[in-house]
């Protein structure tokens, strides 16, 4: 079955081709990072009207990176949420719209469902069961995955999610937007030794997360410096790494704590805080102290795309999953109501 994925939930357009035999047979994205700084963050309708623009020839453009045509398409998975309205329903009315058109099914996507699932495109995927964390610009969550849809959520952010605190350090630090690459890149010239920031609720039992009185202490510690004279360059690298390192050892901490109460072997990273260089260091250092394997997506699949869309599309076309004609994009939507898709 070959399946066209569309991603198309926030700032970034993706298409991409999966083969379930075969495997990816081509991607493309195109991302909105560049309009959006302007302005600190996504501008919903300018996020939507870009999909607009974008969608329709990045689909060729996947087409021709093949020796495919429309064809040979066998089914259409879109992006049905959670994520921004407006941009959710570009892509879900062109998928929908393509595969009646066809005469194919289609079928919508959990986006992190998509990132769940993205390390399954590489050449060494993990096997069910496995412990999975979520990191992203609008998630942090432990989550057991026993197999496609059979999730149990154990632990999620009770404000904040860590992409998103990183918007917010990297803003108050003067950097741009978005902040997590910015943050990891100014960390690499801190002093590991001038401060230490909280790791918050490490202190108490669970495996739920907490990033916003992080968010104050950094700010308490930027003003600080304010007010002591001149914010240098210097004062902004120590500040970028001592919250990355709070940020990296308090989700290393609960995933060690995960993996002692589950008694699963097998760790997945995925999302966009996922590519963070620091984090896979020291997850792979502790998933190792404890006999663990830790698994993530390629840089290129650990941010929105539609790779990730079209393989979690085709697991559930192949069970027979499909969508009617009614086109319902869902902004808010829990993994715990997806149904389960049971594979040997």
């Amino acid at each position: 079955m070959i399946v066209l994925g569309i991603e198309t939930s926030c700032d970034e357009t993706g298409i991409a081709l999966y083969d379930s035999e075969a495997g990816l047979l081509s991607d493309a994205l195109y991302s909105q990072i560049d309009m959006h700084t302007e302005y600190g963050g996504v501008v919903p309708e300018l996020a939507s009207r870009d999909h607009i623009r974008r969608i329709i020839p990045l689909i060729r453009q996947v087409l021709n990176q093949t020796d495919l045509d429309k064809k040979s398409i066998d089914a259409v998975a879109f992006t049905k949420g959670p994520g921004l309205i407006g941009a959710l329903m570009v892509g879900a009315c062109t998928g929908r719209a393509l595969a009646w058109a066809w005469g194919i099914p289609a079928v919508g996507v959990h986006h992190m469902e998509g990132h769940l699932l993205a390390p399954m495109l590489e050449n060494n995927p993990p096997a069910f069961p496995f412990l999975a964390l979520l990191v992203s610009g609008g998630h942090t969550q432990l989550v057991r995955v026993d197999g496609i849809g059979s999730y149990q959520l154990l632990g999620e952010s009770l404000d904040d999610a860590a992409g998103e605190a990183f918007d917010k350090a990297a803003a108050m630090l003067g950097m741009g937007y978005p902040g997590g690459p910015a943050i990891a890149k100014l960390a690499t010239e801190g002093n590991p030794r001038r401060f230490r920031f909280p790791r918050p609720m490490t202190d108490r039992p669970g495996l739920d997360f907490s990033f916003s009185g992080l968010k104050t202490f950094t700010l308490n510690t930027v003003t600080q410096c304010r007010e002591n004279g001149c914010f240098t360059r210097q004062d902004r690298a120590d500040i970028a790494r001592a919250f990355e390192e709070a940020v990296v050892h308090t989700l290393a901490l609960k995933c060690r704590r995960a993996l002692r109460q589950t008694n699963l072997k097998q760790l997945v990273i995925a999302g966009g805080v996922s590519a963070n260089t620091n984090l896979r260091h020291t997850l792979d250092a502790m998933v190792q102290a404890e006999g663990a394997i830790l698994y993530y997506a390629r840089p290129a699949f650990c941010t929105d795309n539609g790779a990730m869309i079209a393989y979690a599309g085709c697991q559930r076309l192949l069970a027979g999953q499909s969508e009617d004609l009614t086109i319902v994009p869902l902004p808010r939507w829990p993994m715990a109501e997806l149904a389960a898709v049971y594979t040997d």
